[in-house]
């Protein structure tokens, strides 16, 4: 497993920003085209997004595939944005580590993935990286109670997982809510799935602070101007809500 020339100061310093509240845009490359993908980086760089969204899918946790530790690994030498790295896969324990070495600074998993979800967020803990929980739209947001003050972030997916461009389910906005009344100013809570001009305020709304957007930014005509009007419109709502 090669590593990359991140340093553990530099992964310090993109947590510490992660956790200052904020809404931010977590454009998700699964939506780019990986012929251009470090242009397209460059591409959410110039738009002032912080996070970039990295799903990893085995093709037996959910029905699809994606990328690996490679892909990873070259995203982090081409780009200093946070790398958001979100394990849709049965084996998180065993993956912690090459996806940390390849550079991820926040690795979120399934908690449906795991019998144990409390060592793989000791495990994480030891590998010095932010720490995510998932949970699929079926599953309940009290499933959480045990271990909702160990991460560092909760994604509520709000479609389900596996491929992009669904449909926003409405429904999980009160999981929102729940968990949104539960967290630390230092926790995040991200949703992912079907987020768009039209859905994004809800979430907002909701208590989500952290928006993972692929289709919507990627097949947009201007990129870089959906990224500040997705964000817009969340800083607005979420006054509101």
């Amino acid at each position: 497993m090669h590593s990359t020339n991140q340093t553990s100061t530099d992964r310090s310093k993109r947590l510490q920003m992660l956790r200052t509240p904020a809404v931010r845009i977590a454009p998700s490359i699964l939506s780019a085209d990986f012929t251009r993908l470090g242009e397209q980086i460059g591409m959410i760089e110039k738009a002032n997004a912080q996070l970039l969204h990295l799903d990893i899918m085995d093709g037996h946790f959910v029905p699809n595939l994606s990328i690996g530790v490679p892909v990873v690994y070259s995203v982090r030498k081409c780009t200093d944005l946070f790398l958001d790295v979100h394990l849709m896969i049965t084996d998180p324990l065993f993956y912690a580590e090459p996806f940390a070495k390849a550079g991820a600074d926040l690795v979120t998993f399934h908690i449906e993935a795991t019998p144990d979800p409390q060592r793989v967020i000791d495990r994480l803990r030891e590998l010095n990286v932010g720490v995510g929980i998932s949970l699929n739209p079926g599953t309940p947001a009290d499933a959480l109670a045990p271990i909702l003050d160990k991460v560092d972030l909760v994604l509520v997916m709000t479609v389900w997982p596996g491929f992009g461009g669904q449909k926003f389910i409405e429904p999980m906005l009160e999981k929102i809510r729940a968990i949104a009344g539960q967290l630390r100013p230092d926790q995040r809570l991200e949703v992912d799935g079907g987020i768009a001009v039209h859905t994004i305020e809800r979430a907002a709304r909701a208590g989500a602070d952290v928006f993972v957007a692929g289709s919507a930014v990627f097949d947009a005509a201007d990129p870089s101007a959906e990224v500040a009007r997705l964000q817009s419109l969340a800083q607005a709502a979420g006054k509101e809500g």
